[in-house]
């Protein structure tokens, strides 16, 4: 449960103000359709993160405890400064344009799993699931997260994203990340 818990606050944290967030303010103000865009983006997330889970766990296989540590450590620290990196989204008008002919939840589904590949959020599911070595709690922590970051974005749309404080809460999530690629190392060698 600790994996769960830990994994849906970082990606919750690490969401706020995320290209996909932004992706999905711009997919609920086109389509108007919340409902179909939620479950699409909560489709997309689960292949998503299911599958970076199970590289998150593959990796595990394919290095020695020691170098793996330096991995996830040194990952960590480099999520940490990421998070301090603002988003920006292209123009996505097009894209949406070109997606829309499968239909709200098609478009979505499709926009949302692309912009998600290299996202930070999957780089940290990657990364939380070899560090905790565990798919299911990881993948369903981190799909919560997101889910409890776009929600919002969907059906509040640009009122709400205005009034958050973006930068501060990139901030604790840095912290959050940083404090994990340190406990790790610590724990590693010192325990």
């Amino acid at each position: 449960m600790h994996e769960f818990l830990l994994s849906t606050g970082i990606v919750a944290l690490a969401e706020m103000g995320d290209k996909t967030q932004l992706l999905a303010l711009l997919l609920a103000a086109r389509f108007r359709k919340p409902i179909p865009i939620l479950i699409a983006i909560l489709a997309a997330t689960v292949l998503n993160h299911g599958i970076s889970a199970a590289l998150g766990q593959w990796v595990t296989n394919v290095f020695s405890p020691d170098i793996l540590v330096w991995i996830l450590s040194i990952g960590f620290i480099a999520m940490a400064a990421w998070m301090l990196v603002p988003d920006e989204l292209e123009d996505e008008s097009g894209s949406i344009q070109k997606w829309q002919k499968y239909g709200v939840f098609g478009a979505t589904f499709v926009l949302f799993f692309l912009a998600e590949i290299g996202d930070k959020t999957q780089i940290a599911t990657v990364a939380l699931a070899a560090r905790f070595d565990s798919i299911w709690w990881v993948m369903a922590g981190t799909t919560f997260g997101m889910m409890i970051a776009n929600a919002p974005a969907v059906f509040i749309g640009d009122k709400l994203s205005n009034k958050l404080p973006i930068s501060l809460i990139h901030k604790i999530g840095a912290f959050i990340f940083l404090a994990i690629g340190i406990v790790t190392l610590v724990q590693h060698f010192y325990f």
